[in-house]
């Protein structure tokens, strides 16, 4: 498909970093304090909580291929924008549910349909910004696009984090309203901004849709299961899928805890130096790949980032090392600890997204970065239950231990990737 006359590099991104930078916002104004609303306003233990968090986990894994399907068939533009009503729409249950007293069901059916929400944008924003660079000339390396794209999203999320907590400490339930008044927003910023490009969209009817699946799981599986660089990358995923949704909803109960006070706001100031820690290590990553004839070749890209998974790995371990000690100095090297992990994942994030890219093909794309995103899921659903579970049996600096074997297991399988794309190279 030809490119569109009005769509240059300058437009496709602008519309990627005002789409995702504002869609960060909205999404992030409920992150600091999402399990404090669930324990407080809905009566729920960790251990629910967990249930709740795992039930969005597996209706992501459920719903990632027949959404990949409707981005690599309809488009990726409607996709993201069914992505932004389905979450405005699913935020305002989760706020019904304690109101009506509709109890765990009301917030696991919440939970289930922001799965579905989030699935329609997984895979289908990168999809639709690779292709559309592609079919209008873009020169201008994809991992840098990504690493503005981060930046944007890393800047809403520092936003949406601290008025977020600062939302909650008037009333839990108002960070949830403000953000499906949010996701409106970015329903009209996609609706206006973003257009299928290089992209050429097909019917799908309710008779062709099994068919269309069938097609495209099994290019998906062969472009992703079946290839010797994809693969690796899509068992790191499920690795580092087991421990992350984890942490990053039992994080918040347990830093007020060991803090002793109960100042939702912090919440938020931390999640938002998250943030800025993420954007800093975005800003690293021309670095890290280099340019021109001093780029860095697969197997080099590929090290980098195993050696980013160890380096989370040891800081996962860290930050369950010193929550073993309640107290405002444990906290604050915990919180140190996770900053950092910020910044490392800031670089990590990028650099992986252009890797992966580059190794599939366009009218496959959405779908197999939605599969890379059902392993994730797939790890998420088994490990928060189950690291839930350990948390209350054992201790949560427990939980922390175990989940960061796997970032440490999968660090090896970034070499095994770099090692056959190299190889690959070389054939061609």
């Amino acid at each position: 498909m030809a490119a569109r006359t009005d769509h240059t590099p300058r437009t496709v991104v602008a519309a990627y970093l005002w789409s995702g930078g504002l869609f960060a916002l909205a999404a992030s104004l409920i992150w600091a304090i999402n399990t404090v609303f669930l324990i407080r306003e809905g009566g729920l233990t960790i251990f629910q909580v967990m249930v709740v968090n795992g039930s969005f986990t597996l209706a992501q894994l459920f719903f990632e291929v027949p959404t990949g399907v409707i981005a690599d068939t309809i488009g990726r533009r409607a996709s993201i924008l069914l992505a932004a009503g389905t979450l405005a729409f699913s935020t305002m249950l989760y706020v019904a549910t304690p109101m009506f007293d509709w109890g765990m069901a009301g917030f696991v059916g919440a939970s289930v349909l922001l799965g579905l929400g989030f699935t329609f944008q997984t895979g289908a924003v990168e999809a639709w910004v690779v292709d559309a660079l592609a079919a209008t000339g873009s020169t201008e390396p994809t991992e840098r696009v990504f690493a503005r794209g981060q930046i944007a999203f890393g800047s809403g999320m520092l936003v949406g984090s601290v008025l977020g907590g600062l939302l909650g400490q008037v009333d839990l339930a108002l960070p949830f309203l403000v953000r499906a008044a949010l996701l409106v927003a970015v329903f009209g910023v996609v609706w206006t901004l973003v257009h299928d490009v290089g992209f050429e969209p097909r019917v799908l009817s309710l008779a062709s849709f099994g068919d269309e699946s069938r097609r495209i799981l099994a290019a998906g599986v062969r472009y992703g299961w079946r290839s010797r660089v994809v693969r690796p990358l899509l068992l790191v995923s499920g690795l580092n899928g087991v421990f992350f949704m984890y942490a990053f909803y039992v994080w918040q109960p347990y830093v007020l805890q060991l803090l002793g006070r109960e100042h939702v706001w912090l919440l938020g100031v931390v999640q938002a130096a998250f943030s800025a820690a993420s954007i800093g290590g975005n800003a690293l990553v021309g670095r890290i790949m280099g340019v021109g004839a001093s780029r860095r070749d697969p197997a080099e890209v590929c090290a980098v980032a195993a050696a980013m998974q160890f380096a989370i790995a040891v800081g996962i371990a860290g930050v369950g090392f010193v929550l073993k000690a309640p107290g405002v100095v444990p906290a604050a090297l915990a919180i140190i600890l996770w900053i950092a992990w910020g910044a490392v994942f800031g670089a990590y994030g990028p650099v992986r997204s252009a890797f992966i890219n580059e190794h599939i093909p366009s009218a496959e794309r959405a779908t197999v970065l939605s599969l890379d995103a059902l392993f994730a899921d797939a790890g998420g659903g088994v490990g928060q239950p189950a690291l839930g579970c350990l948390s209350d049996r054992a201790s949560i600096p427990v939980a922390w231990f175990v989940g960061s074997l796997g970032f440490l297991s999968s660090a090896p399988l970034y070499l095994v990737a770099g090692k056959a794309a190299r190889e690959s190279a070389d054939d061609a």
